[in-house]
């Protein structure tokens, strides 16, 4: 996908709920790598009493709709996630109202 599709790409965001354990960022990455894509943007914070949980924010684009879907279905079986939100966001106004037609 060339750099001017990625401008008009939507960005799907996955916000990742989870016990505050080890092994949880880097599973929630492979699901990424494992599909060759990189994420935007990556933020993770420990939050919650004693700091046991795990909030992570993960935005990627270039996803077709259906990997999106395939991939927040994955982190949703992750051991120790207990949540995964998900919202798409548009770079451009133009490209909200192409992917609303399409």
């Amino acid at each position: 996908m060339s750099l001017s599709d990625h401008r008009h790409s939507p960005t799907y965001c996955f916000s990742v709920f989870a016990a505050a354990e080890a092994s949880v960022m880097p599973r929630v990455l492979e699901l990424f790598a494992k599909r060759g894509l990189t994420p935007t943007q990556v933020h993770g914070v420990l939050g919650g009493p004693a700091n046991a949980d795990l909030a992570i924010d993960v935005q990627a684009t270039g996803l077709e709709p259906d990997t999106a879907a395939h991939i927040a279905r994955c982190l949703r079986q992750l051991v120790y996630v207990e949540r995964v939100l998900t919202a798409v966001k548009s770079a451009t106004p133009e490209a909200a109202r192409e992917a609303a037609e399409g």
